[in-house]
């Protein structure tokens, strides 16, 4: 069965461009990105690792640590990371995972069981569905999946558009709707009844439907 939404992310031990770590460890208390690369030395992937290094910033600020895979060895990433500064202005300042067993990429589904032991020998395109952004809570539950093909570089402004929308509905009982960001309008979830939602918003709220009830974002 694939990976769902809630279950609690597969724990592994992995070397990484700066150095051993045990996932749900080195997770501690943070949220975090994983996110994945099917070959070093490929166009979009340098340009991906490189945004998400002048980004780290902003996952700093959301309390999200990043953790990048390639499944290839840790010296290869290393060697990687000059040409990534090269073209992007930033080398990797997170841990990249070497998971040249393909071990990683399996345990997570990204790969086939019968994908083989070994990453050597093997294009990108074998490698094509190694292409996913996981999102996860500091209870270690999955909270977000996204595939992107090889031909289509991630955005990661998305991803922290998406960790915003998470943190807040993981404090308070509202959902985002449709190209929310901070400081837009937030919908109360049918879960609050209107009386404890003149409680929690007692500024009150507007209501186009009898079902949607949009209210200023809590600020806490």
């Amino acid at each position: 069965m694939a990976l769902q939404l809630g279950q609690v992310a597969p724990d592994f031990e992995a070397d990484t461009t700066q150095g051993h770590i045990h996932f749900h460890e080195w997770l501690g208390d943070s949220w975090g990105v994983l996110f994945s690369h099917p070959k070093n030395f490929t166009p979009v992937c340098t340009t991906e690792l490189g945004t998400m290094a002048g980004l780290k910033s902003e996952f700093d600020r959301r309390n999200v640590k990043i953790l990048g895979l390639s499944v290839d060895p840790v010296e290869d990433h290393n060697r990687w990371a000059d040409d990534i500064r090269d073209v992007t202005g930033f080398a990797p300042n997170y841990p990249l995972i070497g998971d040249p067993n393909l071990k990683i990429a399996k345990l997570y589904e990204m790969l086939p069981a019968g994908a083989g032991e070994t990453s050597q020998g093997r294009t990108p395109a074998d490698n094509a569905t190694v292409r996913n952004v996981f999102v996860i809570a500091p209870d270690k539950t999955i909270k977000l999946i996204l595939t992107y093909p090889m031909t289509t570089g991630r955005n990661f402004d998305e991803i922290l558009r998406v960790i915003d929308s998470l943190q807040l509905t993981a404090k308070h009982k509202v959902a985002t709707p449709a190209n929310w960001k901070q400081g837009d309008d937030v919908i109360i979830t049918a879960a609050v009844s209107d009386e404890e939602a003149k409680g929690k918003f007692p500024q009150g709220w507007k209501q186009p439907k009898p079902y949607i009830r949009l209210v200023n974002p809590p600020k806490n």
